[in-house]
């Protein structure tokens, strides 16, 4: 984070007494509102947009175990004589391989090439630890010689970095070397040839090849089933209260076959199942035919970063039915029929939380977490509506609720965020009694404008608001910039000062490669090297490194009317460290000086230490080559009097004030 002392706008903050201010704010501060959920700010990952393999998922190796389809060569490039084979493999569940037989000649080479994802990025004295299955099939053993190469350099050589493995057996067995990278590159290969001791051609060796495999050594943790570091690092750096995963659309799949089967993400790597990814087949027009998913990173991972984030892991099952934008019509359900799908929901539970001598909770210990996750939350469904889902969540909450009322489900409202199927999904919850609704909202920025309110006015008595899915927008500009961001700022005032009906919220989608994307706007950006985050993950940082624990109710003299730009404001008090912590947004292009109460209070801090993030230039955002353009930066001002200050909130900028209060508060 960029730290610079806000000189000019302290200044202007203790020269204001002179100057009528344009609006008053003013905060309860005698007796504390609702707590605010330790869950409240959090945030969601689904498999789009290259997140997983290809982003957070840290292998470099595209189709690893040759099972992508039609083309099991799909990610590689074959030279000699390379034959996939489907029999014979040392994996069930991915049953092709790569055979590779000598090519006949000593000037012939046999052999593979990875493409990667968009191409491998590779660090200067970065180590990378290569593995393969492989076994002997000739009379002697044979030789793999491992390369990192730059298809287009005009040196002399491809090759900048090289390791030899020897096969010597005839039984399936793994091979592992590192190998260390002497330059920076982006769009490295991996290549591999089938050779003899000396690293020549034309003799009789030969052998078998599957699940092949190139991670960075420094993951996140120093796992070697790793997470990409920096991109972890960044979700680590919000201090988020819970992790939604994996989806989601993918929750759903385009048909039933194609859906996201947690049992099938858990267990060795190397015998989890190729799954189609549900983002493939959605636009044409942002259409990749390579897009699959390895379940590399699949339940245990999720789980496992879940803890290492400090975040609750919310996971979110199928309610047997895909994907409803797909397929319009689905057939009648019953307890029967949704046999399959229930009990994943029941393992699932034993899986996170059972102890040992369970069949899931034996999987999970040996998979290195004798420990229970501790899972309290469980999705069921994404973005369903009507009566189809209605029917089917019944049937879970009955089963869920005799066999774990511990755990609180969360239902959703469907992909709208008003009318008549989103007020449908919402009698419906109150009317099953789901812990939590899940409402998802894309929408242009006149829509945020006009909905700043929204949480105000909500039931209390029914289930409680889950933001799970939301991102601003201009019209007809689908893409991150900063003059939506503020509007996500001004607009999350409404989920903090309802935080006794609002418990959980998360932005989405999460991760984007820039050459790999389906959706936009996204929180953070990647290419085979670089991060960046965005204006909206900033937005999202200020709020989760400061939610308070209580709410402060607080008042606007002047509110902004819906549709137009103005002053936003919620305010929290702040048990561990004794503070009132006080958001204000202004979305208007103009400066506005404002005059903070905090009423009750004997006295307050003379100096507000504070936090902006200045969103005036309104195309602008950062990109992994321009990481830096917006920045939040911390200063101070100092208050002006006993218990209120005065402060000049500049146009289209976002301010966290953190002033120390006056001691102990009443509940």
């Amino acid at each position: 984070m960029k730290i610079k002392h806000l000189l000019a706008l302290g200044a202007m903050a203790m020269g204001l007494t002179a100057t009528a201010q344009d609006n008053t704010v003013t905060i309860q501060t005698a007796k504390l509102g609702a707590p605010v959920h330790k869950t409240m700010y959090g945030v969601f990952f689904e498999d789009i947009n290259f997140g997983a393999d290809g982003g957070l998922y840290a292998e470099l190796v595209k189709n690893r175990s040759f099972e992508f389809h039609p083309d099991h060569l799909m990610g590689w490039l074959a030279f000699g004589k390379v034959e996939i084979q489907n029999a014979g493999g040392p994996f069930e569940r991915n049953p092709h391989y790569a055979s590779l037989k000598p090519a006949g000649h000593r000037d012939k080479w046999t052999g593979l090439q990875n493409t990667g994802f968009f191409g491998i990025g590779l660090k200067r004295d970065a180590e990378y630890r290569f593995s393969v299955y492989a076994r002997q099939t000739s009379d002697v053993p044979a030789f793999l010689t491992v390369q990192f190469i730059d298809q287009n350099t005009m040196e002399e050589r491809q090759q900048f970095a090289e390791t030899r493995i020897k096969v010597d057996s005839k039984e399936w067995k793994k091979y592992t070397a590192v190998l260390r990278s002497p330059r920076t590159i982006e769009k490295a290969n991996l290549r591999i040839f089938l050779t003899n001791g000396n690293g020549g051609s034309g003799g009789p060796e030969a052998c078998d090849v599957e699940h092949v495999s190139l991670f960075p050594v420094d993951t996140w943790m120093g796992h070697e089933n790793g997470l990409r570091k920096d991109l972890v690092q960044a979700l680590y750096d919000m201090r988020p209260g819970v992790f939604r995963f994996p989806g989601g659309c993918i929750v759903e799949g385009t048909d039933l076959e194609q859906r996201y089967q947690w049992k099938n993400s858990v267990g060795p790597v190397e015998n989890r199942p190729l799954n189609n990814n549900r983002w493939e087949n959605t636009f044409n027009y942002r259409y990749f035919p390579d897009y699959f998913q390895s379940y590399g990173l699949g339940f245990y991972e999720f789980f496992l970063v879940s803890e290492e984030l400090g975040a609750e892991p919310l996971p979110v099952l199928n309610v047997g039915m895909s994907c409803q934008y797909q397929n319009h019509v689905h057939a009648d359900c019953s307890a029967e029929g949704l046999k399959e799908y229930i009990q994943d929901c029941l393992d699932l539970v034993e899986f996170a939380n059972g102890s040992t001598d369970t069949k899931w909770g034996k999987l999970r210990a040996e998979m290195g977490h004798p420990e229970p996750f501790n899972m309290k939350f469980l999705g069921i469904g994404n973005e369903q509506w009507d009566k189809a889902y209605f029917d089917r969540l019944q049937f879970f909450l009955d089963v869920m609720r005799e066999k774990h009322p511990e755990i609180k489900i969360i239902g959703t409202s469907g992909p709208d965020a008003e009318g008549k199927m989103f007020d449908l999904g919402w009698e419906a919850m109150k009317r099953q009694k789901a812990a939590l609704v899940d409402e998802h909202y894309y929408r242009p920025i006149d829509w945020f404008k006009n909905s700043m309110n929204r949480y105000d006015d909500y039931d209390r008595n029914g289930p409680a608001v889950f933001a799970g899915e939301y991102a601003c927008h201009d019209r007809g500009k689908k893409w991150n910039h900063a003059g939506a961001s503020i509007y996500e700022a001004a607009f999350m005032t409404t989920i903090e000062r309802n935080a006794d009906i609002v418990h959980m919220a998360t932005y989405a989608p999460l991760f984007a490669h820039v050459e790999g994307w389906q959706w936009r706007p996204d929180m953070i950006w990647f290419d085979n090297l670089r991060s960046c985050k965005t204006a909206s993950y900033y937005v999202q940082q200020m709020y989760a490194l400061n939610p308070g624990t209580h709410v402060l109710k607080t008042a606007v003299e002047k509110p902004t009317p819906k549709g137009e730009d103005g002053l936003q404001a919620s305010a929290v008090w702040d048990d561990a460290t004794g503070e009132y912590i006080v958001k204000l947004i202004n979305t208007h292009a103009k400066p506005t000086t404002v005059k903070v109460n905090f009423e009750g209070a004997k006295k307050i801090g003379g100096v507000a230490n504070t936090t902006v993030l200045n969103c005036s230039d309104y195309d602008l955002d950062n990109t992994p080559t321009e990481p830096t353009n917006i920045l939040p930066s911390t200063g101070y001002v100092s208050t002006d009097a006993v218990s209120s200050m005065t402060v000049t909130v500049p146009g289209k900028n976002f301010i966290v004030y953190r002033v120390k209060g006056d001691g102990k508060k009443k509940k």
